[in-house]
């Protein structure tokens, strides 16, 4: 299994045939793991990398630090859900040290974003601070290098 879901994630448009002869199996019997896999909910859905610059569309990301109060009995889960439903965050995760939660969000604008995290999601009831970082240039997203960044041809000698 997973053998096949790291297959799966390096390139979602590989066949149940490739992936079949690449693991030793029939087409079938990938065909029911994948199946059974995403009715577990282990495979939560495929989405391509695009890089939106080379597409031409307007497109700006924030990461934002969020530092909250946990909800008793709920911890941070209630607090999460409530910001993952806002049509603008791409991720939420709960993180160790200075922060408690990391909100990936897109938007048109950067003033689009500065008015979602001042109008939206600063006023939420947990939510104590936010330090909003913009993303200026994606290099490499989940493994994938979307813009061919030259290298520097000069040598260093030591004299």
């Amino acid at each position: 299994m997973d053998k096949l879901l790291k297959l799966l994630d390096e390139n979602a448009r590989l066949t149940n045939a490739q992936l079949a002869s690449m693991l030793g199996m029939t087409e079938q019997d990938v065909a029911d793991k994948i199946k059974e896999l995403e009715k577990d909910g282990v495979i939560r859905g495929y989405k391509p990398i695009v890089n939106w610059e080379k597409a031409g569309r307007e497109c700006v990301t924030a990461l934002i630090e969020l530092k909250v109060t946990p909800k008793r009995d709920l911890g941070f889960d209630e607090i999460a859900r409530t910001i993952l439903a806002f049509d603008e965050v791409e991720s939420v995760y709960l993180m160790s040290g200075g922060y408690d939660l990391a909100v990936t969000v897109n938007g048109k604008t950067f003033q689009e974003l500065a008015m979602f995290v001042a109008k939206r999601l600063s006023p939420l009831d947990s939510v104590l601070s936010t330090a909003t970082h913009f993303i200026l240039t994606r290099y490499k997203e989940r493994g994938i290098a979307l813009n061919d960044v030259p290298t520097d041809e000069r040598r260093f000698f030591e004299l």
